[in-house]
C-alpha cells in the first residue's frame, strides 16, 4: 500500500511580492537537448537515408528485440485482415467504446472540414482571385508503443486526416518483443488507416520522411513519441511537415470553489499520472477551498495505481495558487497558455470569454479533461509549453494546404501591370517589370 503522507505541492498566493518570479520558474520547461540522443538520431537518419530498408530492418530488430529477428521488411506489415480480426476479437464493451469515440471524433472534424472552404471572387474587370484547399497526398502517423499503448491517439491522428481527404495514411507503431496491442490495431481498422507497419523510433521517422524501397515518403508526420522520435521529427522538418514537438502534458484548473474538491483533485491527477514532468495547477480565490483540495489530494493519492508518478509530478511541477478573484485567475491563465484548461465554475462561460490562450477549454464542473482525451470529439493533440499562444489543436487543417488562384483578365493586366511595373522598377527587378509591361497595350 502506498504511503499516505501529505503530498508536497506548492501553495502560492498571487499577492506575494515574489509570485511572478516563482510562477515563471514553475512554468519554465525546456526540452533539454541530449547530445547523445541527438548524435544517435543523426546517425540513424543518415543510415536510413543511405541504406533504406536494410537500415530500418537492422535497427528495428535491435531496438525492439524482435524474437528471432525479422528477415525482411514484409514481417513488419500488418494486413487489413489482421486489423479486422483484432477489432472483432475485442470485448464488446471495448469495441463499442472505440466505435463511439471514432464516430464523435469524426463528426466534430467533419464540421471542421465544412468550415474550411475555398473561395473565389470576380472583380469588375473580369479578374478572378481565390483560394483552393486540397488535402495532402500521404501522411505518416506515429503511434507510441512499449510502456503504454494509445488507441485514442490512433483515432485522434488518423480520423482528421481521413476527413480531410488524405489518400494514404501510413501508421507506424513499435512492437517491443514482437508484442502487438490489439486495441491499437482495432483503432487503426476503425479509423481507416491505409497501412500499418510495426516499426518505431528514429528509424521509422526516417523511413517516412525519406522513403525506402518498401515505404513511400510521406508529406507530413504527426503523432507523439519519445525523445528519439521528437529529435528525429525536428531534424526532418523541412523535408516533410510535422505537427509539433510536444512537451509534457499540462492541466490548469480555474475554480470558483463550487466544485467537489475530490473532482478537482482527480482532475489534477489525470495529467500528473502521465509523466513526472507533467504539470497540474489550480487557480482559486478561496483559501479554504484550496485547503480542501489539498486534503482530497492527500486522501486520494494512495488509491492511485500510478501514485509515485503523480506524487513526483505534483511535488516538482504542481501548484495550488490562491488568486485575488476569478478575473485575475483568467489573466494568469492567459499567461500560462495551458494545454488543457478547465473552468470549473457555476457560470463558466463568463470566464471563458476572457480566455485568449488555451489548447482546449473544458467548461463547467462536469467537463472533465479526461472526456476530451477519449471521446468528446475535439482533438486531444494540443499545444504544450505555452505554445497555445500561437498554436492550435491538431485538426483537419493540418492535413490540407491552401493554393492561391489568380486569373487576370486582359483589362486587369492593364491596371495591375502598371502597379507591378512601378514596384518592380523600384526594387531593381527589370524582368519583373517588363513581364508585366509586355501584357499592357500602352507599353508593349
Amino acid at each position: 500500500m502506498p504511503t499516505s503522507q501529505p503530498v508536497q505541492i506548492r501553495t502560492l498566493d498571487s499577492r506575494a511580492d515574489d509570485f511572478q518570479a516563482t510562477l515563471t520558474t514553475l512554468l519554465a520547461f525546456e526540452a533539454s537537448t541530449d547530445d547523445a540522443v541527438e548524435q544517435a538520431v543523426a546517425t540513424i537518419l543518415a543510415d536510413v537515408k543511405a541504406r533504406g530498408d536494410a537500415a530500418v530492418l537492422d535497427y528495428t530488430n535491435r531496438f525492439d528485440r524482435i524474437p528471432g529477428g525479422a528477415a525482411s521488411m514484409a514481417a513488419f506489415d500488418i494486413g487489413q485482415a489482421e486489423l479486422d480480426a483484432a477489432l472483432a476479437a475485442l470485448p464488446a464493451a471495448q469495441r463499442a467504446a472505440l466505435h463511439t469515440a471514432a464516430a464523435r471524433i469524426g463528426a466534430f472534424h467533419e464540421r471542421q472540414r465544412d468550415e474550411l472552404k475555398g473561395f473565389s471572387y470576380t472583380e469588375p474587370d473580369g479578374t478572378v482571385l481565390g483560394q483552393r484547399i486540397t488535402p495532402l497526398d500521404r501522411v505518416g502517423i506515429y503511434v507510441p508503443g512499449g510502456k503504454a499503448a494509445y488507441p485514442s491517439s490512433v483515432l485522434m491522428n488518423a480520423i482528421p486526416a481521413k476527413v480531410a481527404g488524405v489518400a494514404e495514411i501510413i501508421m507506424v507503431v513499435p512492437t517491443p518483443d514482437g508484442v502487438k496491442n490489439q486495441m491499437v490495431l482495432a483503432a487503426a481498422a476503425i479509423a481507416g488507416v491505409t497501412r500499418v507497419i510495426t516499426i518505431g523510433g528514429a528509424q521509422a521517422v526516417a523511413a517516412l520522411a525519406y522513403g525506402t524501397e518498401t515505404i513511400g515518403a510521406v508529406d507530413k508526420i504527426v503523432g507523439p513519441g519519445n525523445a528519439y522520435v521528437a529529435a528525429a521529427k525536428r531534424r526532418v522538418f523541412g523535408t516533410v511537415g510535422i505537427d509539433m514537438i510536444a512537451g509534457p502534458s499540462e492541466i490548469l484548473v480555474l475554480c470558483d470553489g463550487s466544485t467537489d474538491p475530490d473532482w478537482v483533485a482527480m482532475d489534477l491527477f489525470s495529467q500528473a499520472e502521465h509523466d513526472e514532468l507533467a504539470q497540474a495547477i489550480l487557480l482559486c480565490p478561496d483559501a479554504d477551498y484550496i485547503a480542501r483540495v489539498q486534503a482530497s489530494i492527500d486522501r486520494l493519492l494512495p488509491t492511485m495505481a500510478r501514485h509515485a508518478t503523480i506524487r513526483t509530478s505534483l511535488r516538482d511541477r504542481g501548484a495550488l495558487i490562491r488568486v485575488r478573484d476569478m478575473d485575475e485567475a483568467c489573466a494568469i491563465a492567459n499567461a500560462i497558455a495551458a494545454e488543457h484548461l478547465e473552468i470549473s465554475a457555476l457560470e463558466p462561460q463568463q470566464w471563458a470569454d476572457k480566455i485568449r490562450h488555451a489548447g482546449a477549454m473544458f467548461l463547467g464542473r462536469f467537463s472533465s479533461e479526461s472526456l476530451g482525451d477519449y471521446c468528446c470529439g475535439p482533438n486531444h493533440v494540443l499545444p504544450t509549453s505555452r505554445t497555445a499562444r500561437f498554436s492550435s489543436p491538431l485538426g483537419v487543417y493540418d492535413f490540407q494546404k491552401r493554393s492561391s488562384v489568380l486569373y487576370v483578365s486582359e483589362a486587369g493586366a492593364q491596371t495591375l501591370g502598371a502597379v507591378a511595373a512601378e514596384l518592380a522598377y523600384g526594387e531593381g527587378l527589370q524582368a519583373h517589370a517588363r513581364s508585366a509591361e509586355l501584357r499592357m497595350k500602352s507599353r508593349q
